[in-house]
């Protein structure tokens, strides 16, 4: 599969307080993804979409088709939380190899920050009783497990959001503009503790969406500038937070390596990462699971900047989740694809392999994407 499939077009609307519905925000970034990839919506005969956290409806994708004016042949609705969007991806060279459609959407779009953020403001079970509220309660028990194990110094958290920070202020489409020093980081108030306000992501109204198909059809097309898909993979537990054995370790672990093996490659071949930042520790967490350093050891491999551009592996060009946008994971993949290209505005030089990490829930979801010229 390595290099048979490519994303042949990206787009997305602006990110913030938009006041508009999901359906609205997903037909305009699909009509963005085709122009870029520079064809019609009559070629488009599969669609996939991820169902909006902040309101969920039943035969949403027919809903977006509808939108869109198109009767594609294959396609619906899907949910793994953040991971889904990589999913879909996946899902969707599936069905073209198997005959199912042969062009297909990928979008996601959610207003949280103008509509509804109950989703994620919500009791967790009976275990609301003693506190146990929203998705931040529960990465802020992950975040305490990871330095009561590993003695995680804050300044790794506070490197994961300085890198964020100073990416995205340099991005003219970012939602959040302002890049912060470690001091300002370290004065940031509690939302959960141990999680400071700069340890979490934006609440973000927005959509993005992407266009798959084979490198051959691409090429029949015209597409200007395909981008291909070398690996790919997922993980997944079933297990909310306090079931879990370890909280310490994801099944990211496996959604890497599968990813790696299909491409060939290995995480010292990679020139740039886009890895999911819902909250620091994700992505401190992450670059452990990948195998780009030791479980305990990333404090010594995000330090003095070395997650910054111009550092031995810059993340999250564009600003990630903590920056750009909190929309759940595709503007990740649409950095991913500028920095192949070397189209981005913090253009990594020589970008070879691109790296994108998708995740969902509580760490319950994990999803890969190797990028290739």
């Amino acid at each position: 599969m390595r290099g048979k499939y490519v994303i042949a077009g990206i787009g997305h609307t602006d990110y913030g307080n938009l006041g508009l519905d999901t359906v609205t925000l997903n037909a305009a970034a699909c009509r963005a993804a085709l122009a870029d990839a520079g064809i019609e919506k009559g070629a488009v005969d599969g669609l996939f979409v991820k169902v909006p956290t902040s309101g969920r409806e039943i035969l949403y994708g027919q809903k977006v088709c509808e939108a869109l004016g198109i009767q594609p042949r294959w396609g619906g609705a899907w949910d793994q939380g953040g991971a889904a969007n990589i999913t879909l991806i996946d899902m969707a060279m599936m069905a073209i190899e198997t005959g199912q459609c042969e062009v297909a959407l990928v979008s996601y779009a959610d207003n949280p920050r103008s509509g509804s953020r109950q989703a994620y403001a919500r009791p967790r079970g009976n275990d609301a009783a003693y506190g146990w509220f929203s998705t931040a309660a529960g990465y802020a028990m992950i975040h305490q497990a990871h330095v009561a194990e590993y003695q995680t110094p804050p300044e790794a958290f506070g490197a994961v959001a300085l890198a964020a920070r100073k990416h995205g202020a340099s991005n003219p489409k970012a939602q959040l503009r302002k890049a912060i020093s470690m001091e300002d980081y370290m004065k940031s108030p509690w939302v959960v503790e141990p999680l400071r306000r700069d340890d979490c992501c934006l609440v973000s109204d927005g959509g993005a969406a992407v266009v798959v198909m084979s490198a051959k059809r691409a090429h029949s097309l015209g597409v200007n500038a395909p981008v291909s898909i070398l690996g790919i993979g997922g993980g997944q537990t079933s297990y909310d937070v306090h079931l879990r054995e370890s909280l310490t370790s994801t099944l990211a672990k496996r959604s890497g390596q599968l990813a790696f093996d299909m491409a060939g490659l290995k995480p010292q071949d990679i020139d740039v990462a886009q890895i999911y930042d819902c909250f620091t520790i994700t992505v401190l967490m992450t670059l452990e699971d990948y195998g780009f350093c030791r479980k305990g050891e990333v404090h010594e491999f995000v330090r003095d900047g070395q997650i910054e551009f111009g550092g031995r592996l810059p993340l999250n060009t564009s600003g990630g989740l903590l920056s750009e946008t909190g929309l759940p994971g595709m503007q990740l993949i649409h950095e991913g694809v500028r920095q192949v290209r070397g189209t981005a505005t913090l253009q990594v030089p020589g970008v070879r392999h691109s790296l994108v990490s998708n995740q969902g829930g509580t760490m319950h979801t994990h999803s890969t994407l190797i990028l290739g010229a």
